[in-house]
C-alpha cells in the first residue's frame, strides 16, 4: 500500500526492537522500506539489511557531511551496487549548514582577537579557506555519485541543506541522464517547480503534520499527484502525535494521511499514486 522511501534502519536506534519495527510498518500498510546509506560502512549495513528482509531495499551513498575518509567513493559503492537489492544511489548532495567559518564565528576566541585592516581575524580568514575545501570535498563526492548512478542506470536520492543554487547547478549536466528525488523537501512551491522542471521529484516527511508545517503542506497540496513521494527519514522527524520520540517506518501512513487530507482525497488514492511514483523511480526489479 505505502512505501517509506527514506529510512535509516541501520542506525543503532532500531537495534533493540528491529523485528517489531518491521512488524508495525506492515500493520500500518507500509509494505516496502528503503533504507539509506550515509557512508560506505552505513551503505554496507543497508545492503545487508535489504538482503536479509524481503520488504527492505537499499540505497547506497555518502552523505555530504559524512566523516567518510575515502576520497574515491566510486569503487566501494560500485562493489556494493552489485547487490540487486540496491535501488538507487544516495543520499548525496550538498550541505552548507555548518561551514567551518560559521563554527569559527561561534567561538569566543575569535571574538576577542584584534581584527585586521580588512575586518577579519586570522582565524576567520583560515575558516573561510576551510569553507572552500569543505565545499569542494562535498562537490567531489556528489559528482562521483551522480556519475556512478548514470553508469549503473540508477536514480539518485538528493540531500540539500542551505546549498540550493549549487545543488541545482551541479545536477544540471545530468538532466536527461538520471532523475533525483529531493528528499525531506521543505522549500517553496517555486523551488519545487524548479526541481520538477529538471525531471526530478520531491519527497515529504512528517513535517507536513507539524503546526509550523503549513508552508510544506501547501506545497504538497499544489504539486501534481505524480511528482512526489512520502518518507519518514526515521529515526528523525517523527510526525504528530509522536514528535520528540523515535520516528519509524510505520509513521509513513501519518505522512500520507496528512497530505491526503490537505488535498481532499482518500488515503488509498494517495497511497496508490505515491507507490506508483516510487516504483517508477527506484529500480526494484534489477537483474
Amino acid at each position: 500500500m505505502l512505501i517509506d522511501t527514506h529510512a535509516h534502519l541501520d542506525y543503532p536506534d532500531f537495534a533493540p526492537d528491529f523485528g517489531e519495527v518491521l512488524g508495525r510498518a506492515t500493520d500500518a500498510g507500509v509494505t516496502r522500506i528503503i533504507t539509506i546509506g550515509t557512508s560506505i560502512a552505513s551503505s554496507q549495513r543497508a545492503v545487508e539489511l535489504a538482503e536479509a528482509h524481503s520488504n527492505v531495499y537499499a540505497v547506497i551513498g555518502v552523505h555530504p557531511t559524512s566523516d567518510e575518509t575515502a576520497e574515491d567513493v566510486m569503487a566501494p559503492l560500485r562493489e556494493l551496487a552489485q547487490s540487486r537489492r540496491v535501488v538507487a544511489i544516495g543520499e548525496t548532495g550538498l550541505d552548507y549548514h555548518r561551514l567551518p567559518s560559521a563554527e569559527a564565528a561561534k567561538s569566543k576566541n575569535v571574538q576577542v582577537f584584534a581584527r585586521t585592516l580588512q575586518g577579519e581575524t586570522q582565524e576567520e580568514i583560515v575558516a573561510g579557506l576551510d569553507d572552500g575545501a569543505y565545499k569542494a570535498r562535498q562537490a567531489s563526492w556528489f559528482e562521483q555519485q551522480l556519475d556512478l548512478a548514470v553508469e549503473l542506470g540508477l536514480n539518485a536520492v538528493i540531500h540539500q541543506r542551505d546549498a540550493w543554487r549549487d545543488t541545482l547547478e551541479m545536477m544540471r549536466p545530468y538532466v536527461g541522464k538520471l532523475r533525483g528525488v529531493f528528499h525531506c523537501f521543505g522549500g517553496t512551491a517555486e523551488d519545487a517547480q524548479e526541481v520538477l522542471a529538471g525531471g526530478h521529484l520531491v519527497s515529504f516527511t512528517g513535517i507536513v503534520t507539524f503546526k509550523n508545517g503549513v508552508g510544506v503542506r501547501d506545497v504538497a497540496a499544489q504539486l501534481p499527484l505524480d511528482s512526489f513521494m512520502v518518507e519518514t527519514d526515521c529515526p528523525y522527524l517523527a510526525p504528530t502525535p509522536f514528535r520528540g520520540k523515535r520516528c519509524e517506518p510505520a509513521h509513513t501512513r501519518l505522512v500520507a494521511e496528512a497530505i491526503a487530507n490537505t488535498r481532499g482525497m482518500l488515503l488509498e488514492d494517495l497511497a496508490r499514486s505515491t507507490t506508483a511514483t516510487a516504483e517508477g523511480f527506484f529500480k526494484f526489479n534489477r537483474r
